[in-house]
């Protein structure tokens, strides 16, 4: 689906770390139930409103009229939460679900009124995916599917009405993705060979494909869309640059005609446009917060507006109608899951919707500060410290969270798991450990082949960074990750089985070689590129065995908690069972928590509930939140 006016932000500042009044107590369902509503999106028309609420404890999607009427619910989903839906025109809604979180989405149809439910790809064990919604053709979208060979996805044009699939592309075996222009022709497309990626060009469909840029997947010209005459292409570049940039480029010839816009310390992430318009809207980046840059009086007229209006928050433009004068925005701060909007751009006349947790309060949630600490190389670490409120910021329990990915980063944004640790007493640290995405290519590629080397003694680094300034009592450091992050709890507690008095594991990897083995069909044409990030099984055999936590588990002494999906396509199963009988063995303490209905991370709401109430539990086992003195 291409990007169009939907990313403006305003930041709040932060204030002091430490807040003077002790927050109430809020219950732990409180931070990770369903939200009340949400989601919410303008139909092309503008006449109706659709958005996510609860049925049967599950998201579904309902809808009403936006002047007026009584909500009606469109589906009737109870075993598992619908997160991705869209309208195509103004009388169908297209959704996306999987199946006990296996990851092989499909592509549904209801009509407005919730009639005629259909799974437009009833195919087993495929997943779909979005290439071009065309808004323009009001009865068909462009999807991806791996049907025909599960490693790769073929393009075909689907008709929303009558369910008929004919293929627009076939993947020769090395397209990775397909780029539309503004008329909904595959035009261009990325491809790979495992290291190497290179951008396809045609002149029209009837044309063959033509090489015209070819790189190392360490540096791309990432397309983002073609511009409005269908000549050239809009994207994100960091060639011959460490910083990623947005820059136009002749497709025809793989050279870059202009730079759009650049930020000397981070990357650029994106680029949006009015499809109205025809006009560059803005580019987004994150510092320590997401900030932008425009290129449209009107669109900084309309960020001036609801600057005005909100003030105190970030706000996020959701969704608009074709003719680009009713939006849906949404409010976030660190403090605030957000609230729904109405926007009249021609009245200026701004009408909240919904909250989409009005049980949460933000005066008793706490404030995430951004920080930095030097690694023992001296290189600088990016950061986000919570602390919990009416304590005093010193001899704190802390919980460190490295994120997952572990290409990705933490944000300035509103974290149900640091509110609620920092709610139960807790410090939180995250850190962008090197590695990280959107510091540049130099930052991103010195974590290459570091998993459990530099990128975890970073972490330690933290760890050591917040006993020294007295935040953290030394004795009361646990740390808990997800994914990437889940690999770097176990391997913190192997290379430092001293600095933790606890740790919780969650669908993280134990094994670097059977996770190599198991990885989803559909990521194996990046196998090549996976072996210089991460490491090959035969040339980096030492490391893998140095640094495989399942296979050093005797040097774990810390109290351990594990929790999996068991349908999980990313970390298999495996990786969880190995830790766990592996410490078992030994006679190292280690809970385990499986849920056969999940995959990789716990989404219905019920599973969400028991891996948090365990986790406080275990949490407060072994760091004692209590003995804190305010």
């Amino acid at each position: 689906m291409k990007k169009q006016l939907i990313a403006l932000s305003i930041s709040m500042s932060t204030c002091s770390l430490a807040s003077a009044e002790p927050a109430p107590l809020i219950p732990l369902r409180d931070f990770f139930r369903n939200p009340g509503t949400t989601f919410y999106q303008v139909s092309p028309s503008g006449d109706y409103l659709a958005f996510l609420r609860p049925y049967e404890n599950r998201l579904n999607v309902w809808i009403q009229p936006r002047k007026g009427g009584e909500p009606q619910r469109v589906t009737g989903v109870t075993d598992r939460d619908i997160t991705a839906y869209f309208w195509k025109t103004d009388n169908y809604i297209l959704f996306i679900r999987d199946s006990g979180g296996d990851e092989n989405f499909h592509l549904y149809v209801a009509d407005r009124e919730g009639k005629n439910i259909r799974d437009l790809t009833p195919f087993e064990k495929v997943q779909v995916r979005m290439i071009d919604d065309l808004p323009l053709n009001p009865k068909e979208v462009i999807i991806g599917l791996n049907r025909r060979n599960k490693e790769i996805f073929d393009a075909y044009r689907l008709n929303v009405e009558t369910g008929d699939l004919q293929m627009a592309a076939e993947n020769p075996g090395n397209i990775s993705d397909w780029v539309t222009d503004h008329d909904g022709k595959i035009r261009a497309a990325s491809t790979t060979d495992g290291v190497n990626t290179s951008l396809l060009y045609r002149k029209s469909e009837s044309d063959p494909w033509k090489n015209v840029l070819t790189t190392d997947f360490k540096e791309a010209f990432t397309p983002e869309f073609f511009t409005f005459d269908n000549q050239r292409l809009y994207g994100t570049s960091n060639l011959d640059r460490d910083k990623s940039a947005v820059v136009e480029l002749d497709p025809a010839t793989g050279k870059e005609t202009k730079v759009v816009f650049e930020h000397p310390e981070v990357d650029v992430t994106s680029l949006s446009y009015s499809r109205k318009r025809k006009v560059l809207t803005e580019a987004a980046y994150q510092t320590w917060r997401t900030e932008h840059h425009f290129f449209d009086a009107q669109s900084e007229q309309l960020f001036q507006d609801l600057k005005q209006k909100l003030p105190g928050y970030e706000v996020f433009i959701m969704s608009g109608n074709d003719d680009e004068n009713v939006f849906v925005v949404r409010t976030m701060s660190d403090r605030s899951m957000g609230a729904f909007y109405l926007y009249d751009a021609t009245s200026k006349e701004l009408t909240k919707l919904a909250d989409r947790a009005p049980w949460l309060h933000e005066d008793d949630l706490c404030e995430m500060k951004p920080i930095d600490y030097q690694a023992r190389d001296g290189l600088t670490i990016h950061g986000y410290l919570t602390l919990p409120k009416g304590r005093e910021p010193k001899n704190l329990p802390v919980v460190i969270n490295p994120h997952g990915g572990p290409w990705a980063r933490d944000g300035w944004t509103f974290n149900p798991e640091v509110q609620f640790l920092a709610n139960r007493g807790y410090a939180v640290l995250q850190m962008n450990f090197r590695g990280s995405v959107g510091y540049g290519r130099k930052f991103w590629e010195l974590g290459f082949k570091e998993w459990g080397g530099t990128m975890q003694d970073d972490i330690t680094d933290g760890v050591n960074w917040l006993i020294k300034q007295g935040i953290a009592d030394p004795k009361r450091v646990a740390i808990y990750g997800g994914s990437y992050g889940g690999y770097a709890v176990l391997e913190g507690l192997v290379k430092e089985p001293k600095l933790y008095a606890a740790g919780v594991d969650y669908v993280g990897v134990s094994n670097l070689f059977t996770f190599m083995q198991t990885i989803p069909p559909y990521w194996k044409p990046f196998l090549d590129m996976t072996y210089e990030m991460v490491g090959h099984p035969d040339k980096d055999k030492t490391w893998f065995q140095e640094h495989s936590p399942a296979l050093n588990a005797d040097r774990i002494e810390t109290p351990l908690f594990v929790a999996q999906g068991a349908k999980d396509p990313r970390v298999n199963i495996n990786e969880s069972n190995q830790i766990v009988e592996a410490l078992r063995k030994r006679g190292v303490e280690v809970e385990y928590m499986v849920k056969d209905n999940e995959g990789h991370g716990f989404h219905n709401e019920e599973n969400r509930f028991d891996f948090y109430t365990a986790m406080e539990k275990f949490l407060a086992d072994h760091l004692k939140p209590d003995a804190t003195k305010g």
